[in-house]
C-alpha cells in the first residue's frame, strides 16, 4: 500500500484529498501542526508534526513516504487573498520560504512524487472574459498569487526524473467542511434565508472531491505527461444568483434572489490539460446535490432536524 504524506490535510482542501485517497487504497499520513480530532476523516491516518518553517530540519516527516501532496498554507482564518494581514514578511516566510523547504527535505528524503495546491490567484487579473490557460504568463496582484506563483516555480527547478513534480491552480473549492465545520457558503446561506441583503458575484467554482480526483491522477499517470508541469482545477462559472436559486428551490424560502452579477466579465480556467488524463468534474448537476445536501445540513436551514 502507498504511503502519501498530505501537508495540511486537515483543512478545508486538504480533507477532500486525504478522504479521496484513503478511498483509493492509499495509506495516509497527515502533517501540520495538531493532530486530527477522533473520528475526522472515515478511516484512521497516520499524523506528523509538520510546520511551515524555513529554519526547520523536518526531513524524517517523509521517512516512508512515497509521495507527497502539498496542501497547507498559513493564512487569517477565512482569508486567502488579503491573508497575510498585517504580516506580509511572516507570511511570505512560512509560505513561500516554508513551501520551499519542504519540497527539498520531500526530496532529499527520496520521496518519488510532490504535487502542489496552487491557485488561480497565481494568474492575477486578466482581461475580462479571457479564459485562462496554464501557458499564460501570470502577473498576480496579491501577496497570495505572488507566494503561490513562486512556490510553483521553486517546485518546477527541483523537478527531475528522481523526483517528479506538478501544480494544480485550483480555482474557489465548494463542498462539505467535514465534521463540525462550516462550509464556505454557509453565512451567505444564513444571510439569504434570514431575508438579508445579498451581493451579486460571480465567479469559478471546482467541487472539493473533483480536487482531489486531480491530485491522484498527478500521482498515478505517466511520469513524461506531468512531470514539471501545472494544470488548472475548475467546474463551473455561477453566481451568487444561481447558487441560491438551487436553495430558494430546496428550502422553498420566499425572499427574492440577489440580481444577476456580470459572469460575462469573468475569467473561465481552461482545463483541456487535465481533462487528457481523464479527469472530468461533476458540472452543474453535483453543484445541485451539493446545495441540497448543505440545506440540509445547515443549522439555519427552515428543513433542518
Amino acid at each position: 500500500m502507498t504511503r502519501v504524506l498530505v501537508s495540511g490535510g486537515t483543512g478545508y482542501a486538504g480533507r477532500f484529498i486525504v478522504e479521496h485517497l484513503l478511498a483509493n487504497g492509499y495509506k495516509v499520513t497527515v502533517g501540520g501542526r495538531t493532530a486530527p480530532e477522533p473520528g475526522f476523516f472515515s478511516k484512521s491516518v497516520s499524523f506528523v508534526p509538520l510546520r511551515l518553517d524555513p529554519d526547520a530540519d523536518q526531513i524524517e516527516a517523509f521517512d516512508n513516504v512515497y509521495y507527497f501532496v502539498h496542501a497547507a498554507f498559513d493564512h487569517l482564518p477565512g482569508k486567502y487573498r488579503g491573508g497575510e494581514g498585517d504580516d506580509p514578511n511572516g507570511f511570505r516566510r512560512a509560505n513561500l520560504d516554508g513551501t520551499v523547504r519542504l519540497f527539498e527535505a520531500a526530496r532529499d528524503a527520496g520521496v518519488r512524487r510532490c504535487v502542489f495546491l496552487s491557485s488561480r490567484a497565481a494568474y492575477g487579473p486578466q482581461a475580462p472574459g479571457t479564459q485562462l490557460t496554464e501557458d499564460m504568463h501570470g502577473k498576480p496582484d496579491t501577496l497570495y498569487g505572488e507566494v503561490k506563483l513562486q512556490a510553483e516555480r521553486s517546485l518546477l527547478s527541483l523537478c527531475g526524473h528522481g523526483f517528479v513534480t506538478a501544480s494544480l491552480r485550483a480555482t474557489g473549492i465548494y463542498g462539505p467542511a467535514g465534521p463540525g465545520r462550516r462550509h464556505k457558503w454557509a453565512s451567505l446561506f444564513k444571510d439569504y434565508l434570514a431575508g438579508k441583503p445579498v451581493e451579486p458575484r460571480a465567479g469559478t467554482e471546482v467541487h472539493g472531491d473533483d480536487v482531489a480526483r486531480a491530485v491522484r491522477l498527478l500521482l498515478e499517470s505517466d511520469t513524461v505527461r506531468i512531470n514539471g508541469e501545472t494544470f488548472n482545477v475548475s467546474d463551473i462559472l455561477t453566481d451568487t444568483r444561481e447558487i441560491l436559486s438551487i436553495l430558494q428551490h430546496a428550502t422553498h424560502c420566499p425572499h427574492p434572489l440577489p440580481p444577476a452579477a456580470d459572469a460575462a466579465a469573468c475569467n473561465a480556467m481552461g482545463t483541456c490539460k487535465i481533462e487528457t488524463l481523464s479527469w472530468k468534474p461533476g458540472g452543474m448537476d453535483l453543484l445541485r446535490q451539493t446545495i441540497e445536501q448543505l440545506t440540509w445540513q445547515s443549522p439555519e436551514s427552515p428543513q433542518s432536524t
